[in-house]
């Protein structure tokens, strides 16, 4: 992980959010809000505002998921949105956030909550085995080890 230990989720993606902010800020400097030009000017002028549109979209999903961490209620050794996770996944301990594609982004091991293994362990409590579905045909068993809200010192 790249982030500073004993950073929670909301700040990682506080920081994520200011990035793609300054992104979009700098995309947008660089666009032309007019249709002058030959084609090849609107075509890379259509290419930067798709960008933006991506962009935006992007800073609207990481602005609904820190609403999401400050007004969701964590409940001590259950595995809940945010929540930094240890888990035995068969091949020793793993730590992971439980958290949006823009912590993945941030440099940080990121379990999506929609993700089949994010789903599996959502709501689990510490020191319970679940079983997920990476894909059709395959199971696979995970110990969940521990959860916390702050990431581990060795980050």
């Amino acid at each position: 992980m790249t982030v500073p230990a004993g950073s929670d989720a909301t700040t990682v993606l506080t920081q994520r959010l200011d990035v793609l902010r300054q992104e979009r800020a700098a995309v947008l400097a660089e666009t032309r809000l007019d249709n002058r030009g030959d084609a090849a000017d609107q075509a890379a002028n259509v290419e930067a505002i798709i960008r933006l549109q991506l962009l935006d979209e992007r800073i609207a999903a990481a602005e609904l998921h820190i609403a999401e961490l400050v007004r969701r209620p964590h409940v001590d050794g259950v595995v809940s949105l945010g929540d930094v996770v240890t888990l035995d996944l068969g091949q020793g301990d793993e730590t992971y956030v439980v958290g949006s594609v823009e912590q993945a982004a941030a440099g940080v091991d990121t379990i999506t909550p929609a993700s089949p293994l994010g789903q599996a362990i959502l709501g689990a409590e510490v020191g319970s085995t679940v079983t997920y579905s990476p894909r059709r045909g395959v199971t696979l068993d995970v110990v969940i080890r521990s959860t916390g809200e702050l990431l581990p010192a060795s980050a």
